[in-house]
């Protein structure tokens, strides 16, 4: 049986989890583990591998209800292997397959026959993070990324025989990529098939291969590519390149590119959806007479007048100097908190000027003060 662990307890979700749960899970895991954050890591690197595979499955939902009636068995490329040796002695599960398919038109057990491995596959997915500004988070920007991913070679096309050859037909199959034999099953004798194992279900043999590949077909390359990152994307968000990963096999179509965005924090500002927030120091003469203060934006320095006896920690709010709604249009606000800094060193003069307006003041300017007291002493019965 296989010792792989279960996927709903590797994305740490219920077996009833919904798709965007399975999502939102396997996004905070891959983030964790991913090799970039945890360079030279091999435990990380382990794990990110497992969450993957385990998202791979979950995602899909023909592979997540397949896997749900069958275990790991069920999602297995080898198909039902994960039995052998659990009590079925040497039975080929295969046989069984060319039975459903004779008699109910399928293809047998898993729904997998020898032809459809042997179809056209899409190339894997790749992903890559990249971080970025919080400005240009906020207003888009276009980056090129160097990337490594297999290419078809230009010397011998793709084909991965040395120029003026071509492949010959594999022997062993006569050219099908698949090799019949009879087995015996308590149901009488069945024509089995499996892959050629010399030409690994090509059909064909490359006698000379190219020396520029060693006969593989494809060589590895850094790829530049072009990003258009959309303003008001935030951390943590994905682009998804269709057709930038992997070359497919066989004709099949190209995997993708996955871009994970990383916003790096401003020294300024916050972003609560799509706002913006800044906190701003202000002298206690500001805040008691009022002030026009010079505010950082996104945009640049505006003036904001501040009206008199403003309190510490009041927020103002300047409409439409957010971050700009990724779908759709118009932007967030930007708040402004304000905070009355305490002078913490004052020279002679200055003291006496604050006591001169202590006592020409007293509580009756204080109004939050002089309702503090008056309470204390209704609570007290001071």
């Amino acid at each position: 049986m296989s010792n792989k662990r279960d996927y709903y307890e590797v994305l740490n979700v219920d077996k009833s989890a919904s798709d965007a749960d399975i999502k939102k899970a396997y996004r905070k895991l891959a983030k964790q583990y991913h090799p970039d954050v945890n360079p030279g890591d091999k435990a990380a690197e382990a794990k990110f591998k497992e969450v993957n595979e385990a998202y791979e499955v979950l995602s899909d939902s023909q592979k997540r209800a397949k896997y749900d009636q069958f275990g790991h068995a069920g999602v297995d490329p080898n198909g039902f292997g994960g039995f052998g040796g659990g009590g079925f002695g040497d039975f080929d599960f295969g046989g069984i397959g060319d039975i459903f398919e004779t008699f109910f038109g399928g293809s047998g057990m898993g729904g997998r026959s020898g032809r459809n491995r042997n179809g056209p596959q899409k190339g894997q997915d790749l992903k890559y993070a990249m971080e970025i500004a919080f400005e240009e988070a906020a207003f888009g920007i276009e980056k090129e990324i160097t990337i490594n991913r297999a290419e078809n070679c230009t010397t011998c096309g793709g084909t991965g025989s040395k120029p003026g050859t071509s492949p010959s037909a594999c022997k062993h199959c006569n050219g099908t990529g698949q090799i019949q034999y009879k087995q015996s099953t308590p149901f009488g004798q069945f024509v089995n098939v499996k892959t050629c194992d010399v030409c690994r279900g090509e059909g064909k043999i490359i006698t000379n291969p190219c020396e520029k590949c060693s006969g593989k077909g494809k060589i590895r390359k850094s790829i530049k590519i072009k990003i258009n990152v959309p303003a008001g994307i935030d951390d943590g968000q994905t682009i998804s390149l269709r057709g930038e990963g992997e070359p497919g096999v066989k004709g099949g179509h190209a995997g993708d590119l996955y871009i994970s965005i990383r916003v790096r924090q401003h020294p300024l500002f916050q972003r609560q959806g799509n706002d913006v927030v800044c906190e701003i120091p202000i002298t206690f003469a500001q805040a008691a007479l009022g002030s026009e203060l010079e505010v950082p934006t996104l945009d640049g320095k505006v003036k904001y007048t501040m009206p008199e006896g403003t309190q510490t920690g009041s927020v103002f709010r300047i409409k439409g100097k957010g971050i700009p709604y990724i779908r759709g249009s118009g932007r967030g606000d930007q708040y402004v908190k304000v905070n009355i800094e305490v002078p913490k060193k004052l020279n002679e003069k200055q003291k006496a000027i604050l006591k001169e307006f202590a006592d020409a003041g007293g509580d009756d300017i204080h109004e939050e003060r002089k309702s503090f007291f008056n309470k204390m002493k209704d609570v007290l019965g001071m």
